[in-house]
């Protein structure tokens, strides 16, 4: 049998199938409509403004660096106007996250950018491997996510940007939906599939591998012979997600479309009023300054637990309970820094930049 011809520009060789669209196309029409589909997420949610300072979440893995390089490429193909920075969290994971990290210092000196580092260590005074030490493999990611979460908005105020930019991709957004059902969690049902978040007290953040299928990430990073990091989390295998994750995997290899279709669905979920209506305000935690439901927010609450020896005290009500028995935290306790947004607007309105055909 002859080679096929690319189904795109019908002169060089197809070498690949796509598995979001099933088309056979060669690398150079590959990485074209890969950096395109990116590109037109980016301007139909008008994600940036001319001259926004914006932080990439760099761990060295195959998102993050592939984000970095778009990221990179269309700034100057587009002239979007953006000054870059990577930020990277060092959750204090040995044998993973500290070679990770060697791969993002690689990428610094690969595309230019200014790094900023933030250690849990650092800001929180524990490590990961301190941590599940004390919690185990349980419920392990349920620290590190909180952390991390903070960890990124503190690093982005340092680096004084507007807008902070996840390599999350279209897989990990149906799976976040899939979870959310699992679990009943109508709240972040609602807002789980939103391409760009931003609260008074916290930095914009986006997602602009929203649509783009974590297979096709990985064969962009293959055919553009990346530097990036590809071994997993070894606190990650008993993780919660891995059951949507391969619940996933098996609708998309009966159903291609299923990733988007999921999160089409998710798009679609409205909150009635009434239910809106019992979720909790938004408000500043007490002892940290960071957003919060509670008069104390999730990491302020962890880190006590932690503290005191109960480090169940945020997860389960049983614990929570025991944590309050015990009487106040006392004044010698280890707490978070005051978290302070950098200065200048948060709110700006957004210019559309040009989507490419």
């Amino acid at each position: 049998m002859a080679p096929r011809s690319c189904a795109l520009c019908n002169d060089a060789r197809a070498i690949l199938k796509r598995p979001k669209s099933g088309q056979q196309i060669c690398k150079e029409c590959f990485f074209y409509v890969f950096e395109t589909e990116v590109h037109n997420t980016i301007t139909q949610a008008a994600l940036f403004n001319p001259g926004d300072r914006v932080a990439i979440g760099a761990s060295g893995g195959k998102d993050s660096t592939v984000l970095a390089h778009v990221m990179k490429t269309l700034n100057d193909r587009y002239q979007y106007g953006l000054e870059l920075f990577l930020l990277s969290i060092d959750e204090g994971i040995t044998g993973y996250r500290d070679d990770s990290l060697e791969t993002v210092k690689r990428n610094q000196q690969q595309y230019d950018m200014p790094l900023k580092i933030l250690s849990y260590d650092e800001l929180y005074g524990w490590t990961m491997d301190a941590i599940v030490s004390q919690v185990g493999k349980k419920n392990n990611c349920t620290f590190c996510g909180v952390f991390r979460r903070q960890a990124l908005d503190r690093g982005a105020a340092v680096l004084a940007v507007d807008h902070i930019v996840t390599g999350h991709n279209a897989d990990d957004i149906a799976e976040t939906v899939l979870m959310n059902i699992m679990r009943g969690d109508i709240a972040r049902l609602g807002r789980c599939t939103m391409i760009c978040t931003q609260g008074e007290d916290t930095i914009k953040r986006s997602k602009p591998f929203k649509y783009a299928y974590e297979k096709e990430i990985v064969m962009y990073a293959y055919f553009k012979k990346l530097d990036y990091f590809s071994t997993e989390c070894i606190y990650s295998p008993d993780a919660y997600r891995g059951h949507a994750r391969a619940f996933l995997k098996d609708l998309e290899a009966a159903r291609p479309s299923a990733i988007i279709d999921i999160i089409h669905s998710g798009e679609a979920f409205e909150i009635k009023e009434e239910v809106k209506a019992t979720q909790k305000a938004q408000q500043t935690c007490k002892r940290c300054g960071y957003m919060s439901s509670n008069e104390l927010c999730k990491a302020c609450t962890l880190l006590e637990g932690l503290e005191r020896g109960m480090a169940g005290a945020a997860i389960t009500e049983h614990a929570r309970k025991r944590l309050d028995a015990e009487g106040p935290a006392p004044t010698n306790l280890r707490t978070i820094p005051l978290f302070q947004l950098p200065p200048g607007p948060r709110a700006a309105v957004s210019i559309t930049l040009e989507a490419a055909p």
